[in-house]
């Protein structure tokens, strides 16, 4: 018979004691399931863009003398853009020389006219000549208003060397370079507002009766989901596509234009039902089920089904109610009946209470 050493005493005796002093109970994280109207999502992509996207165009033809740089941000009504004026001035001052050689002449005519009626008076002049001089004041008069106009419109081309900015934006492109000649209607460079921004949305028609202005859906960017309102629904669909498009407040002022992202659509008529996160679903071998948190702060396994998808949600199909709490971490190596400690905050406030 072979003697027992210390070492085979410890391996037969050690895991004896530990079992009987109970493993430490395993850290894991929890949420409620959810009861609620829910309907069945679907995740389409968009794009972040900007609800004022202009390339503007100079309104008046000559020599480009500044162009902003890209990257300037302007203000409503400035200038990012500048045309040489220097031809329109020559045109002005020879428009208002006209003009005042005009009010000239009708000074005289009025006072020529003011004379010959003098003399009509005491039977000296004679009526045609008084005709004629009131026609020729007349001419007179309406050549002076041609002379205003003239003048207000070589001012108005002055004042549109300046290529002012129609809103708030941010210059992203130069379209000429200084020196360059434009001609009216030329686009200069294109600005864009950086701040009024919304999602555009091409979504199949599938969708078109559940979507409606002002109802909120979960955006997805960069791995981070929040929600935001439908701003504008355009119902009218693309014979090829199948595709409508629809328009989504930006919210989040970290979403740049041009930024990718995927917008949940509902898919089907809310019905009411019990839903919970998708990480809480456990897959062994052929098996489904939760793994939930009772009272005493141990965990029983329930079989489960799953129905429509909810984004990062699920509908469960079982024995499970709302406010029951399943594990969402840490369940791969929990067993049924073992204690644990909750270790998300929200929940532990919750077991706490």
């Amino acid at each position: 018979m072979k003697r027992l050493t210390a070492w085979t005493l410890l391996t037969i005796f050690l895991p004896c004691s530990l079992f009987a002093q109970g493993a430490p109970p395993a850290p894991v994280s929890v949420e409620s399931a959810r009861k609620d109207l829910f309907s069945a999502t679907l995740w389409v992509p968009g794009t972040v863009i900007s609800r004022n996207d202009a390339r503007v165009a100079a309104e008046t033809d000559g020599r480009i003398t500044w162009v902003a740089e890209p990257g300037s941000r302007i203000e409503a009504g400035e200038a990012f853009a500048r045309i040489d004026d220097t031809d329109l001035k020559l045109t002005l001052g020879d428009n208002q020389a006209r003009l005042e050689s005009l009010r000239a002449q009708k000074r005289f005519q009025e006072a020529n006219l003011e004379r010959l009626q003098r003399l009509q008076r005491s039977d000296n002049a004679a009526a045609n000549q008084i005709d004629e001089a009131q026609s020729q004041l007349d001419m007179t008069l309406q050549e002076i208003q041609r002379a205003d106009i003239a003048v207000a419109q070589t001012r108005r081309r002055i004042e549109q060397t300046r290529v002012a900015a129609p809103f708030p934006a941010v210059v992203v492109e130069r379209l000429v370079q200084v020196g360059e000649f434009v001609s009216r209607g030329t686009p200069v460079a294109r600005i864009v507002d950086t701040d009024n921004r919304e999602i555009r949305v091409q979504a199949p028609l599938s969708v078109s009766p559940y979507v409606r202005p002002g109802l909120e859906v979960s955006v997805d960017h960069a791995g981070s989901e929040s929600l935001s309102p439908v701003a504008r629904v355009i119902p009218v669909g693309d014979e090829r596509s199948r595709m409508f498009e629809i328009r989504v407040a930006a919210t989040d002022p970290a979403w740049v234009v041009g930024s990718p992202v995927r917008v949940a659509l509902p898919n089907s008529d809310p019905r009411e039902l019990v839903a919970i996160p998708r990480d809480a679903l456990v897959l062994r071998g052929s098996e489904m089920f939760v793994l939930r948190v009772t009272s005493e702060n141990t965990v029983e396994k329930v079989m489960v089904d799953t129905g429509i998808g909810l984004g990062s949600m699920v509908e469960v199909i079982g024995a499970v109610d709302a406010g029951d709490r399943v594990v969402v971490r840490g369940a791969e190596r929990l067993r049924p009946g073992q204690s644990v400690i909750i270790t998300n905050a929200a929940e532990t406030k919750l077991t706490n209470s």
